[in-house]
């Protein structure tokens, strides 16, 4: 497969020009880009797959909720529907999307809404809700929108300094783009991650000039669903694990780290289950000969199989920070404090 990938290195530079020209001309005002009246804070990254964002956006919003009147905006990733749309509590993942309906589902007092067209989402926010504050999910290279403030997520097993544009890589621009963020979030470390190690990475990303933190992912200790298994007793059953993430190795890890017997059925990032599926899950699942026995998902998928599946629940998940905790969240709320 790498080898195929880099046979298609000449489409790579393509890509690179193509990307770079658009960059520039959004730089320099060529292409317009939109500035808000209040903050607009980007979560995104350069490559593609899964770097964590919908936990950080999540650490963001407990971060901020008790203190500003906070929105969320997402183009709501493979949803059925088009346009502008708040979302609520008759919403399903196929009308906004997984990660709207997640944040939704898992937060009160904020507003979510989804649009593929952020500036338009933006306007419709400002119009209806009046948010002081808005999170947007995935819009790093989403330039029609000036950001206000920008975090890019780089995930520590695959560095975006260390990747190539598509589609010889996962890169959707090129390396140069990290320009752009306020700081950087090496994301889903190993929890013992040293000091050197820190600083080893650190040093391939200091050309970028910004303030670099590291964060790992924190599972909680109960299960949520159809039964809320405190998490050490999980290994008293066995689990089928249903994945439909970009990355399950971490989970996987993380069972095997904890002694849980599982059977695992992974499918693509954001999989739109058919009923065929479905069906089929529920027969892999009869097929288990055990007492006790449940369906594990994460609680990303949960969203999409909740009321589909029964004896369904979910590991949630949040960011955690290994160190410079403190000096995260007054990066955050200092530029809050002066924005102008």
């Amino acid at each position: 497969m790498k080898v195929v990938r880099f046979l298609l290195f000449p489409f790579a530079i393509l890509y690179d020009v193509v990307t770079r020209v658009r960059n520039y001309f959004f730089d320099v005002g060529i292409f317009k880009q939109h500035q808000f009246k209040i903050p607009v804070i980007v979560v995104g990254n350069l490559s593609v797959g899964g770097t964590g964002k919908t936990p950080q956006i999540e650490y963001l919003i407990r971060l901020l909720k008790d203190e500003y009147e906070l929105a969320v905006l997402s183009r709501g990733y493979k949803r059925k529907t088009t346009n502008f749309l708040l979302v609520d509590k008759n919403h399903k993942a196929i009308d906004v999307g997984d990660e709207p309906l997640q944040y939704f589902k898992k937060f009160n007092k904020i507003t979510v809404a989804v649009d593929a067209n952020r500036v338009n989402g933006i306007h419709q926010l400002q119009k209806n809700n009046n948010p002081e504050i808005i999170l947007l999910d995935d819009a790093y290279q989403h330039r029609k929108v000036k950001a206000s403030f920008s975090i890019l997520l780089t995930k520590y097993n695959d560095l975006f300094v260390d990747d190539y544009l598509l589609p010889t890589g996962n890169l959707r621009e090129s390396r140069k783009g990290a320009s752009r963020s306020d700081l950087i979030l090496v994301t889903k470390c190993p929890e013992n991650l040293s000091t050197d190690q820190q600083n080893i990475i650190s040093q391939k990303l200091e050309k970028y000039n910004r303030p670099v933190f590291f964060t790992t992912i924190k599972y909680a200790s109960q299960l949520k669903g159809f039964k809320e298994i405190i998490l050490k007793d999980l290994k008293h059953y066995t689990v089928l694990l249903i994945t439909g993430i970009a990355n399950p190795k971490p989970m996987l890890q993380y069972l095997n780290k904890n002694q849980v017997n599982f059977q695992h059925l992974q499918f693509n990032d954001h999989h739109d289950f058919s009923e065929k599926e479905i069906v089929n899950i529920k027969h892999q699942f009869d097929k288990i000969e055990a007492e006790q026995k449940i369906i594990l998902t994460t609680e990303k998928d949960f969203m999409r199989l909740e009321n589909r599946l029964e004896q369904l629940s979910y590991l949630p998940i949040e960011t955690s920070f290994i160190n410079k905790k403190k000096i995260f969240d007054k990066n955050v709320f200092s530029f809050l404090a002066n924005f102008k």
